[in-house]
């Protein structure tokens, strides 16, 4: 005569010391993943850029803001006055989130943090201030030259 054999499957026994660390572990893992989690770079590369006014409306007012891409790097060129322009990396110091507009300056939308009209962090997540990249405007062409 054979053995009947059970019909509720074997599972291997683990006690309650394994259980908790396995679980320790696991959790630590997940909060440290969250941690490191990035939306792209947080050192902006390097930037030699010419662009035309017209073609970014918002630059013909001062306070305007225009956004701009140089071959990757996301830009925000701000006019201060008629004459003078600045321009900065998008990608926020702390953990590279791309910065949005908001009232009176900029907001990284990953962690909060706030930077002013000049780049200048000013609250919210502590951080560095946004790059800076040289920008020279010609009045007479109607162009910027950034980098």
């Amino acid at each position: 005569m054979q053995p009947i054999e059970s019909a509720t499957p074997h599972f291997p026994c683990v006690t309650r010391r394994q259980f908790m660390i396995q679980g320790a572990v696991t959790t630590v893992a997940i909060v440290l993943a969250g941690c490191g989690l990035s939306n792209g770079p947080t050192a902006p590369g390097s930037v030699n850029l010419t662009i035309s006014i017209a073609d970014y409306p918002p630059l013909a007012n001062v306070g305007g803001v225009a956004y701009v891409d140089a071959s990757g790097n996301p830009l925000a060129v701000v006019r201060l006055d008629a004459n003078t322009f600045d321009t900065f990396s998008r990608l926020c110091p702390h953990q590279g989130g791309t910065i949005n507009t908001s009232v009176g300056g900029f907001t990284c939308p990953v962690h909060g943090a706030r930077f002013d009209d000049m780049g200048k962090w000013v609250g919210g997540q502590p951080t560095i201030n946004l790059t800076s990249y040289a920008t020279t405007f010609d009045a007479a062409a109607g162009t910027l030259t950034i980098g």
